[in-house]
């Protein structure tokens, strides 16, 4: 009898967890949207202005992109989870995160500000504004995937300058290491600044951060494989 592919496994899995996602599963080659001048992710391809899946997944279609999350790396958000997510969107008490999932959360002025904001006469937007980094708590899920992030955390904050990487968001327990271990190894070598987020989204800061990040890549690629704390330290000098 043939082996079953791995990535059937995991689509079996998280459908079985999830049910509500059986509608939303698109296949290698589908139709997704028109282009419309929205960035196209690594999940699509498009042939003129129509945009297709690249591979089996979860559509994502918004104004700003059109993409396909392939469900072996999907983020499924879980109350405390601890996330680096994007500001998608400025709305009047609150603002749209993106927390690379197909689902869209939002950040209530009340979870993210202690002073008090009349919101007739004050732009939030001098807050966060979009396309800032956040790292953030997810503080409710409900049963129809309603996703809401708070401010009101440890460690919760605005992340200024650095990049982002994304990586298999099931790859991060073994980024960070055995009581952070490997995280603190990378973070000690290169002097970067780095924090992970259980959405798969990395934030780093630093003036060697090529180097962290090709560690970072390496961990995600090799991450079953034996002697690996080993290989990271002679990779990092």
């Amino acid at each position: 009898m043939e082996k079953e592919p791995s990535i059937e496994k995991e689509t079996k899995e998280v459908l079985k967890e999830h049910p509500e996602l059986q509608v939303q599963i698109v296949l290698p080659g589908e139709f997704l949207d028109e282009k419309k001048g929205r960035k196209v992710g690594r999940g699509a391809f498009f042939e003129g202005e129509k945009v297709y899946a690249k591979f089996l997944g979860v559509p994502r279609v918004n104004e700003y992109e059109v993409n396909v999350l392939p469900l072996s790396g999907i983020y499924l958000p879980n109350i405390g989870d601890k996330i680096v997510a994007f500001i998608s969107s400025v709305e009047v008490s609150g603002w749209f995160v993106d927390i690379n999932s197909p689902y869209s959360a939002y950040l209530p002025l009340a979870e993210a500000v202690d002073e008090f904001v009349d919101t007739q006469k004050t732009d939030i937007s001098r807050f966060f504004d979009i396309d800032n980094i956040v790292f953030c708590t997810i503080s409710k899920v409900t049963k129809n995937k309603t996703i809401q992030v708070s401010m009101r955390d440890y460690g919760c904050r605005k992340l200024l300058g650095g990049i982002v990487i994304k990586v298999t968001p099931q790859k991060i327990p073994r980024i960070i290491g055995k009581e952070g271990s490997m995280i603190k190894l990378i973070k000690q070598k290169t002097g970067c600044d780095i924090i992970t987020g259980q959405n798969g989204v990395v934030w780093l800061r630093g003036e060697n951060k090529t180097k962290a990040i090709e560690a970072i890549l390496t961990i995600e690629k090799e991450s079953h494989t034996l002697g690996l704390t080993e290989k990271i330290e002679k990779l990092l000098g």
